[in-house]
């Protein structure tokens, strides 16, 4: 499939919109007015003496604003250096008054009075440039006829050319008279590299700069380095920090030309590339072309965690800054969604690897943190969950408080927030006077106190305690029968405890391979093994749906300790590639693979996260399918290809209890024979013409 966030052949070197530059030849400083004015640039540079402010006499003429253009100054067509312009607009500040000020109007070498009409106004202005390690100062004459020179309003510019610079540096420029009257103008500017300029064939040090083109490759990224045989340079990969200097993620000197490949998953959008060459004050450019791309979003969501830094402190740990809000949810037992706490509770801005606090007085297991972005969940995770233990059958009271000192309070239910004075049919309205008792006698433990209200959890332990008394009486009268059965059935009990849970995992891509899947299946539940398949529960995922009922059957079988089996098939391996190359989101009910696609979406995540060996194993039919062309990523776990390693497979799915080898190698006979006849008919040996196959109905099938 096309890989829409790669820019196939894409040119870093040279940007589609880098600026051509006005060429000046000769090394020496000029300068020139805008019409009206007079401009005398001094010879040499002179001190970077500011001083200090000064009153001034009456009207003067003083800089207003500054303005920078780059330039090149050339001395060959090919020997050319980055130069600074600088445009420096002027105004006059101060009022005339006569006959005290006509003596302002005096030209420099006219000792007698003129007429206001003809005289001139002169300034001294200073330019002082700093780019490390240079710092030089320019003196400017201007002068201005007193015609042109109405108090507060601009008279023109004045353009010096130019202050020479280093590509990719950061030069600060300011603008004062001497002496003194204001505050002086300051400017500071990051120039670009050579990638930003038109200038690779102008400026020496640019010839031997690193070119980098970037094209896909398969699932991944490949680097292409255009520099000359025999060349050395450095390469350096880092996540560019909004806070705090980068963290280099690899550094290494090659020699050109080289090229090398980027995981796809390693992508994220702070991720930066720097190259220069390996010579003494050589110019450093830096790429950072992932900030846009959705697949870096995507990845950059994945890599972050959140953890608990302490009972009321949390921490949001990713590569790259994030836009994200954070609140508080109440997850019940049950694996009922969980609820937010907004309001009461505000949401928080998000600033990742800070260490946060939550409004709380104290932690609570069933107390959640959801980070959203853009109003989009995209993380959720009970941080308490590992010190305080497993989720609570805790009932979370809401008090509010309103204008005049009034309260209400009501109880967090999955329908909504439910007042205990409610006649409704809910647990919390059933149980509404004993929860107002337990409150009011102190039971309850206090989470949250604010002025806009409390939050309360409220042990529900002793009202189930009840519930099941008369249950427990029930049963204490069938205490003997069960006692009796288990003695007599003790061996058979014994087997069944032992018995391992498997989900087996396929893609439906033919009716023929349907039948296969069931095949083994029904093979594996005579080892004995307690199998879960989707073939043998169409009504249930029907009424659920495939990702409800793959969610539910994944965490019974990892819970019991038992093992998923994801058993690959032509369509299946595409399946996977195209969710490790787009992310695809879970097809319909209707699609062909419903079931197997809607798995991955669950599947993915433990892969990634280093989370599936010794929770998952793979298989694939020899016939069919070479271990090999399962993607990569689930290489991680065991692949198998049966019925050649059935013996190892089934070792496998029965884990740390599994027979004997004798036993297990007759085990794998019984598989292998049950298989034959299908895979004969399904698959039948090339130049061999099989029977038709046909599906039959499912062994097992509930529906």
């Amino acid at each position: 499939m096309p890989v829409p966030w790669f820019l196939l052949s894409l040119a870093l070197g040279r940007s589609p919109g880098v600026l051509p530059l006005e060429r000046l030849v000769g090394p020496q400083n000029t300068a020139h007015c805008s019409p009206g004015l007079s401009c005398h640039l001094w010879d040499g540079d002179v001190l970077c003496l500011p001083g200090t402010i000064e009153p001034p006499p009456g009207p003067v003429l003083v800089p207003t604003s500054l303005q920078t253009e780059l330039v090149l100054r050339c001395y060959h067509e090919t020997d050319c250096d980055l130069c600074v312009r600088v445009d420096v607009h002027l105004a006059v500040h101060g009022h005339w008054e006569k006959p005290e000020d006509e003596e302002l109007f005096r030209g420099a070498s006219d000792p007698e009075p003129r007429e206001p009409g003809n005289a001139s106004l002169q300034s001294q202005v200073v330019l002082s440039f700093q780019a490390y390690p240079t710092a030089r100062c320019v003196l400017l004459e201007v002068q201005v006829p007193a015609s042109l020179v109405p108090s507060g309003q601009s008279v023109g510019s004045v353009v010096f050319d130019c202050f020479e610079a280093a590509l990719g540096g950061e030069v600060q420029i300011w603008s004062y008279t001497q002496p003194r009257y204001q505050k002086e103008l300051n400017l500071t500017q990051k120039l670009p590299d050579c990638r930003g300029l038109e200038v690779r064939d102008s400026i020496q040090s640019c010839w031997a700069l690193p070119w980098l083109n970037l094209s896909a490759d398969g699932d991944n990224l490949r680097l292409v380095l255009d520099v000359s045989e025999g060349q050395r340079f450095g390469l350096s990969l880092y996540w560019d920090q909004v806070q705090g200097p980068p963290k280099p993620r690899w550094q290494r000197n090659m020699t050109g030309p080289q090229n090398f490949t980027l995981n796809h998953t390693e992508l994220v959008p702070c991720l930066c590339i720097q190259m220069w060459p390996l010579e003494p004050d050589s110019i450093r450019t830096n790429l950072c072309p992932f900030r846009e791309d959705p697949r870096a979003h995507r990845n950059l969501w994945r890599a972050t965690r959140l953890r608990l830094l302490s009972p009321l402190a949390w921490q949001m740990d990713a590569p790259c800054a994030l836009p994200a809000e954070a609140a508080l949810c109440w997850r019940a037992p049950g694996g009922g969604p969980c609820q937010p706490l907004v309001p009461p509770l505000p949401r928080e801005n998000v600033t990742v690897n800070k260490a946060l606090e939550f409004p709380l007085l104290k932690g609570h297991p069933n107390l959640c943190v959801q980070v959203s972005s853009w109003e989009k969940l995209q993380l959720e995770e009970c941080l308490w969950a590992d010190s305080l233990g497993p989720l609570r059958d805790d009932m979370l009271l809401v008090e509010t408080r309103g204008p005049q000192d009034n309260r209400s309070l009501c109880a967090l239910e999955p329908s909504g927030c439910t007042p205990l004075s409610s006649k409704a049919s809910t647990r919390a309205a059933r149980l509404g006077e004993q929860l107002l008792g337990d409150l009011q006698s102190g039971r309850c433990e206090q989470l949250w106190n604010d002025d806009l209200g409390v939050l309360w959890a409220c042990p529900m332990d002793k009202y189930i305690h009840k519930r099941w008394a008369l249950v427990w009486l029930a049963c204490l009268l069938f205490t003997a029968v069960l006692l009796l059965l288990f003695l007599l059935k003790k061996d058979h009990v014994k087997a069944a405890a032992s018995v391992r849970r498997v989900l087996l995992l396929y893609s439906a891509d033919d009716a023929s391979f349907e039948r296969i899947a069931g095949v083994l299946a029904s093979a594996l539940c005579q080892l004995p093994l307690r199998v879960a398949v989707d073939l043998w529960s169409r009504r249930e995922l029907s009424a659920l749906g495939p990702l409800a009922w793959f969610h539910a059957q994944r965490r019974q079988t990892l819970q019991e300790g038992g093992v998923v089996v994801l058993l690959f098939s032509p369509g299946a391996v595409a399946l996977c590639h195209e969710w490790l190359q787009d992310g695809a989101s879970v097809p319909g009910a209707d699609a062909p693979h419903d079931a197997f696609a809607a798995s991955l979406s669950c599947v993915l995540p433990d892969f990634l996260q280093g989370r599936a060996p010794g929770r998952y194993v793979g298989a694939c039919f020899d016939r069919l399918l070479h271990p090999d062309a399962v993607p990569a990523l689930f290489r991680t776990v065991p692949v198998f290809s049966l019925p050649t390693q059935l013996p190892d497979f089934l070792e496998a799915l029965q884990g740390p209890g599994a027979p004997r080898p004798e036993r297990l190698r007759e085990r794998a006979e019984h598989v292998s024979r049950a298989l034959q006849p299908a895979l004969d008919c399904c698959f039948p040996p090339q130049g061999v013409p099989g029977p038709e196959c046909r599906t039959g109905p499912k062994a097992g099938d509930a529906t």
